[in-house]
C-alpha cells in the first residue's frame, strides 16, 4: 500500500446490525470494504427491552480482528442510549432499549416542570418519548441509577471498552435533550431544574478529538499491533451520515434512510421558533459548527418489521409487485408513535388504513406499497417544511444510507418532492465515520473537501421527478382529514 493511502476501521452499529468496515483513503481515493458483519438483535426480559451490548462488543473485536492492521478506530451508533456505570468502571446492567415502554407518560412530568415550549427554545430537540432526558426521569427511582458514577452513550461506552477512557462525543451528546444547540454545550439551567445530575456525563469531546489507545487485550485479542488510536468521530450515526452526502454548496436536502429516515438540511445556526416546535423538528449538532435541523420519520422500520412477519421473504421479488399496485391508494402517517413498538406490522398498518377511511392493503405487495408511499410523502413533507421554517431554499435531495437500495423508494421520494434526487452512498455513515479519521491524520480538508472526494469516488444515481405533484398533495390532505 502506498504510504499516501492510510486505512480506518469504521465502526459503524445500526438499531438492527453492525459492521465493521475499513476506509482506505488517499488523495484521490476512497474506498470502502466490508471486514464484518453482524445481528443487532435486543432481547425481552422480564424487567423490559434491552440491547446485547457484549455482543456488539464481541463482534466489534471480531470486526477488528477482520480488519487487519488499522491507522485508527472510530465508533458511531444509534442515539439516546446509554449504559451506567459504577464507581469501579463496571456496566451496571445491560442498557435499556429506546422502544421499551418505560417512558410512557414520563413527558407530561417533564412539561410539568419545563413546560414543552421552554424545553425546545433551550434545547432545540424535538420530542420523542425516548430521548434520554425522558429515559434519565424514567429512570429516576432505579436502584442503577442510584449507584451509578457514570453515563455513557453506546458509542462511548464502546470506546471506552477498547481505550480505558472517558469522554461524551458531542454530536450524539446533542440528542440527549440536554444540550443547548448555540452554545454547543450543556444546558446546565434545564438539568438543575430537573434535578438530572450533568456530573454523570464524561467530559464532551469533539469529533476528530483523540480518544485514546486500544488496550494491550484489545491488542492481543484482535492480533493489531499497536499503538492503534481510536479517534472520536460524529458518534452519531446521522452525524456521520450527513457528513458523507456528497453536496456542492448549501442549497441542499438530505434524507438519511435506514431504520429511520432523517430529513432535513444542514445548517449554520439552530431554528428555535414556536413553529419549528410544533413541526417537530430536531437541531442536533454536527461537524464543523453545523446544526442537523430534521423531522424524524418511522423510515424502513415499517418495512423490516413486516418482512420479518411474513417470513423474511425476497425482498427483490417484492419490490417489482410493489411497483406494480396502485400508487398512493392508502397512505399512513409515517411519523406516528403508534408505529414505534415492534409486533404485528402488517395488521397496524391495514387498521391505521381501515380507520382513515381508505383501502384496506391485504397482500404483501399492496402493503408494501403503502409504506413505501408513505414514506415518500413523509419525505415530502419534511423536505417542504424544512425550507419554509429555516428560510432555505433547496434544488436538490440527496438520499444516503440502506434506503439508496431501495429504487422504487428513491424515485418516489423525487416525484413526491418535485426535485431531483441523488442517491448516495448506501454506507454513508461509515464513509463518515472515515472521513473524519482521516481528517484528524491530516488526509482531507474540511467538510466540504471530503464531500468532493465523496462525489468523484462513490457510486451515485440521480432520479429525475416524474408524474404529477397534485396527487401527492391530494393524498397528504387525504392523509390529514383521516
Amino acid at each position: 500500500m502506498s504510504r499516501d493511502v492510510k486505512s480506518y476501521a469504521a465502526v459503524d452499529l445500526g438499531a438492527s446490525s453492525g459492521r465493521v468496515m475499513v476506509g482506505r483513503v488517499g488523495p484521490d481515493a476512497l474506498e470502502l470494504t466490508e471486514a464484518h458483519r453482524f445481528v443487532n438483535r435486543p432481547v425481552r426480559v422480564p424487567e423490559g427491552l434491552r440491547w446485547d451490548v457484549l455482543g456488539l462488543y464481541a463482534g466489534v473485536l471480531e470486526g477488528l480482528r477482520a480488519a487487519g492492521q488499522v491507522d485508527s478506530v472510530g465508533i458511531d451508533s444509534w442515539a439516546v442510549d446509554y449504559g451506567l456505570l459504577d464507581a469501579d468502571g463496571a456496566l451496571l446492567g445491560n442498557p435499556v432499549h429506546y422502544r421499551d415502554p418505560r417512558t410512557e407518560g414520563v413527558a407530561e412530568k417533564v412539561w410539568a416542570t419545563v413546560p414543552s415550549a421552554e424545553l425546545y427554545a433551550a434545547t432545540g430537540l424535538q420530542y420523542a418519548p425516548f430521548n434520554t432526558l425522558y429515559q434519565l426521569t424514567a429512570a429516576r427511582e432505579s436502584s442503577q441509577l442510584a449507584y451509578a458514577e457514570r453515563l455513557l452513550l453506546i458509542p462511548d461506552l464502546l470506546t471506552y471498552w477498547l481505550t480505558g477512557e472517558q469522554g461524551t462525543e458531542l454530536t450524539n451528546a446533542s440528542t440527549t435533550q440536554l444540550i443547548d444547540p448555540r452554545t454547543r454545550d450543556w444546558s446546565y439551567g434545564i438539568a438543575s431544574r430537573l434535578g438530572i445530575d450533568l456530573g454523570l456525563f464524561a467530559p464532551l469531546r469533539q469529533p476528530g478529538d483523540p480518544a485514546g489507545l486500544l488496550r494491550g487485550e484489545v491488542l492481543e485479542e484482535t492480533g493489531l499491533g499497536g499503538p492503534v488510536p481510536v479517534t472520536a468521530v460524529g458518534s452519531h450515526d446521522t452525524a456521520s451520515a450527513v457528513a458523507a452526502v456528497p453536496a456542492d454548496g448549501e442549497r441542499f436536502a438530505y434524507i438519511c434512510t435506514g431504520t429511520w429516515s432523517l430529513a432535513g438540511l444542514e445548517l449554520d445556526a439552530p431554528v428555535l421558533s414556536e413553529e419549528s416546535r410544533a413541526a417537530n423538528f430536531t437541531n442536533e449538532l454536527g461537524l464543523d459548527g453545523t446544526v442537523r435541523y430534521l423531522r424524524n420519520i418511522m423510515g424502513l422500520w415499517l418495512l423490516q418489521e413486516c418482512l420479518r412477519a411474513w417470513g423474511d421473504p425476497d425482498l427483490g421479488a417484492l419490490l417489482p409487485a410493489a411497483a406494480e399496485a396502485p400508487a398512493l391508494r392508502s397512505v399512513v402517517d409515517a411519523g406516528d408513535p403508534a408505529f414505534l413498538a415492534p409486533g404485528r406490522m402488517p395488521e397496524r398498518i391495514a387498521e391505521a388504513c381501515g380507520g382513515s377511511g381508505q383501502p384496506v392493503p391485504v397482500s404483501p405487495a399492496e402493503i408494501t406499497r403503502c409504506i413505501l408511499d408513505s414514506l415518500a410523502l413523509a419525505h415530502r413533507r419534511a423536505v417542504r417544511d424544512a425550507q419554509a421554517l429555516a428560510g432555505h431554499p433547496v434544488d436538490v435531495v440527496h438520499v444516503v444510507g440502506g434506503g439508496t437500495r431501495n429504487a422504487l423508494l428513491c424515485q418516489l421520494t423525487a416525484d413526491a418532492c418535485g426535485l431531483p434526487v441523488m442517491a448516495g452512498p448506501a454506507e454513508a455513515a461509515a464513509l463518515g465515520n472515515v472521513l473524519v479519521q482521516a481528517r484528524a491524520h491530516g488526509l482531507v480538508g474540511d467538510l466540504a473537501d471530503g464531500r468532493r472526494l465523496l462525489a468523484r469516488t462513490q457510486p451515485l444515481t440521480r432520479y429525475e421527478p416524474q408524474g404529477d405533484t397534485d396527487r401527492w398533495r391530494e393524498a397528504e390532505t387525504r392523509l390529514a382529514r383521516g
